[in-house]
């Protein structure tokens, strides 16, 4: 097997096709602008593949605790690509915007949205199809004609999402329901604790200015975390899209990210960041992308495919595209370390040793069976 063989290099090689070379008048940059998309389609695929496994993993072998590293490394590697691509945006603007005028019109209808693996990259992360943006008042299937692609795009949306399955092994975090240790009845007085310092410090101010200002931020902070007690609160939240996750794995991601030293919860907690990286990384790629789009049409044109093209873009960079913003929130109600509930002697024990499904102590960590995941979904 020869090296250019394997890689079917004259196959790769022969798919740059500059549209003004065929009009007669090829564009010089036109060729930079069709390998850097290429690229990223390429990308795109690997990061595809990493995250289908992720979820393959999660969805039928996450039972064995040992597969959590496969998890994290593939994650990790789903971070180091993006990285690349967000690079990759400053080979675009060594291209001038007179350059790009040179070839634009030739581009039309053709337009980056119509990229099929970045919108299934999006489902399959768990993009909420209720939070898009309309894509020139119409929902974003409608920019694809092939019927096969349609049916792909639809069933990404049906599968369970990474954030779905996320937060199917959340809500089987160790020390939700233990009767020996029910982490958020313990969490909830600590935080009232803490709460009722805070209130008692405000009303000893002598100085009435100072007093009011401290009763006013401790009455925030009250109504803050009530936000995160009160199930029904938190599912208005989750209705508005303010936030993902359901009540119960919530919980979970915070108990995690408190208790992120005992051994069984390292991994988990690398596995949290990672994800927040990856949202932040997508996020910073849009960002990057918005500011070339604006830098190379201005904020006025209209994009290649009809969109408002910078406007547009533009709308896409808020949290409503953030698919684990729960694991950023999560700040919000972390307590300090001298707070955090002791663990009893036997969750101390549990959380010390690593379980997989096969054990017969009941506490396996694992994703829900089939039936109860489909009855969740």
């Amino acid at each position: 097997m020869l090296y250019g063989d394997y890689l079917q290099i004259d196959k790769l090689l022969s798919c740059q096709e500059p549209v003004t070379r065929m009009a007669g008048n090829e564009v010089h940059d036109e060729h930079l602008f069709i390998i850097t998309h290429q690229a990223y389609e390429l990308w795109f695929k690997q990061i595809i593949f990493e995250i289908d496994s992720v979820r393959e993993i999660m969805t039928n072998r996450i039972r064995d605790e040992a597969n959590l590293l496969i998890v994290t490394s593939r994650l990790n590697r789903v971070v180091l690509i993006l990285k690349l691509l967000v690079d990759q945006v400053t080979i675009l603007e060594s291209m001038t915007p007179l350059d790009f005028m040179e070839f634009r019109d030739f581009l039309s209808p053709a337009s980056g949205f119509q990229s099929v693996q970045f919108r299934l990259l999006e489902n399959k992360l768990g993009v909420r199809n209720d939070l898009r943006t309309n894509y020139g008042k119409s929902n974003y299937l409608k920019i694809f004609e092939d019927q096969e692609v349609i049916s792909i795009i639809k069933q990404s949306e049906d599968d369970f999402s990474l954030c779905d399955l996320l937060q199917q092994w959340l809500e089987r975090t160790p020390g939700l329901e233990e009767e020996d240790f029910c982490f958020w009845e313990k969490y909830r007085g600590a935080v009232s604790s803490l709460l009722d310092d805070k209130k008692a410090e405000a009303e000893s101010q002598a100085d009435e200015a100072e007093k009011a200002l401290q009763l006013s931020e401790w009455k925030r902070k009250q109504e803050l975390f009530e936000s995160v007690f009160d199930v029904k609160k938190h599912n208005a939240l989750v209705a508005r899209g303010d936030r993902r996750f359901s009540h119960k794995a919530l919980q979970g991601a915070l108990m995690i990210s408190l208790y992120r030293d005992e051994p069984r919860f390292n991994q988990p907690f690398q596995i949290l960041l990672l994800l927040m990286d990856i949202d932040s990384l997508i996020t910073k790629w849009r960002s990057n992308h918005v500011e070339m789009v604006l830098r190379m049409i201005g904020s006025s044109q209209f994009g290649t495919g009809g969109s408002s093209g910078y406007q547009y873009l533009r709308s896409t960079l808020s949290d409503r595209y953030k698919v684990f913003v729960d694991l950023f929130n999560l700040s919000t109600f972390l307590i300090p370390r001298h707070a955090i509930p002791p663990l009893s002697t036997l969750m101390k024990k549990q959380l010390s040793l690593r379980n997989d499904g096969n054990s017969s102590d009941g506490h396996a960590w694992s994703c829900k069976t089939e039936d109860e995941a489909n009855a969740a979904k």
